[in-house]
């Protein structure tokens, strides 16, 4: 590594279940009004949270758990197939109050770090782009970070994560929304549960479906974030689909 890393550790791991290959990235925000904050409540042992590394808003990286080691930060979380994702994945905490004490885009400098961070993981754990994932995508029904404000296209310029081909354009009419019950319902449950999302393809798109396509959103299609499905995003979603 090329970049400095301040070694904070904290008491909140254990060892991963025996054969789980690491194989995925998470990437969070901490969600707290300061990094302070973030750091001390993640080396709190009564907390029971934690993660690999935590990067500042002025770039600074602090690693709190060995690699090697499972850290607890995604929780009930599910990706292609898999639950327990703690088990697999490296976890990446990025200081940002978040939506509940001021949501704001992260600075270049902290940016700069994360991508850093990120490239060197993925080129040592050989993780592939469709399991670099941010913390809503693994758990749609309660988690929005790192969220809308992320860029995601930056590190996928980097070779960290995917991105489409095609920028997502803002179509104004909604091709499906709550309350629809169809087969293109039931189609779109189904490809976004190809690329990785839980979801039941019950051809009703409900509240379960709502959390999810907010989700793809937040990651892939930052400028609508109302839950609705429309023609431009099928258009992202088949090509992500394709680079699976």
């Amino acid at each position: 590594m090329s970049f400095e890393i301040l070694q904070t550790p904290s008491p909140n791991f254990n060892d991963r279940v025996n054969g789980a290959p690491i194989d995925m990235l998470v990437l969070h925000y901490t969600g707290m009004k300061t990094a302070q904050e973030a750091l001390d409540r993640m080396r709190d042992e009564d907390s029971e949270v934690s993660a690999h590394y935590m990067v500042d808003e002025k770039g600074k990286i602090y690693q709190l758990v060995d690699e090697k080691k499972r850290a607890w930060h995604a929780g009930i979380s599910h990706w292609r197939g898999r639950n327990q994702l703690n088990d697999y994945s490296i976890g990446v905490e990025i200081v940002n109050p978040g939506h509940e004490f001021g949501y704001v885009p992260f600075p270049e400098n902290q940016m700069y770090s994360v991508v850093d961070l990120c490239v060197d993981m993925v080129k040592r754990y050989k993780i592939k782009p469709h399991n670099v994932v941010g913390h809503s995508d693994i758990a749609p029904d309660r988690k929005q970070d790192p969220g809308e404000l992320f860029d995601w296209k930056s590190l996928a310029k980097q070779g960290v994560g995917l991105w489409p081909d095609k920028d997502y354009e803002y179509q104004v009419e909604a091709v499906l929304e709550i309350g629809k019950s169809n087969k293109q319902v039931e189609k779109l449950q189904r490809d976004l549960g190809k690329l990785g999302y839980k979801i039941t393809a019950d051809g009703y798109f409900g509240v379960q479906t709502s959390y999810v396509v907010e989700a793809f959103q937040r990651h892939f299609a930052q400028a609508r974030l109302d839950g609705a499905w429309d023609g431009n995003m099928q258009y992202i979603l088949n090509n992500l689909i394709n680079k699976c």
